[in-house]
C-alpha cells in the first residue's frame, strides 16, 4: 500500500495587497520579532545575566 506522489514543478502565486494591509503585516511582523527576542531572553534567564555581570572575587 504505497502512495504515489506526483513531482510537480513549484507554482508561483501572485496576489494583490493594499499598502495599508502591507503596513499592518509589517507592523505585526515587527511585534512578533520583538516578542521572540523577549522570549529568548527569558529562556536564557539567569545564565545570561550571570555571564553579563562582572564576577566579584
Amino acid at each position: 500500500m504505497s502512495t504515489a506522489q506526483m513531482n510537480r514543478p513549484a507554482q508561483t502565486l501572485y496576489v494583490t495587497i493594499r499598502r495599508d494591509e502591507l503596513r499592518q503585516l509589517k507592523d505585526e511582523r515587527d511585534q512578533l520579532l520583538m516578542q521572540v527576542a523577549q522570549l529568548q531572553m527569558q529562556l536564557q534567564g539567569p545564565s545570561a545575566v550571570a555571564l553579563a555581570a562582572p564576577a566579584h572575587g
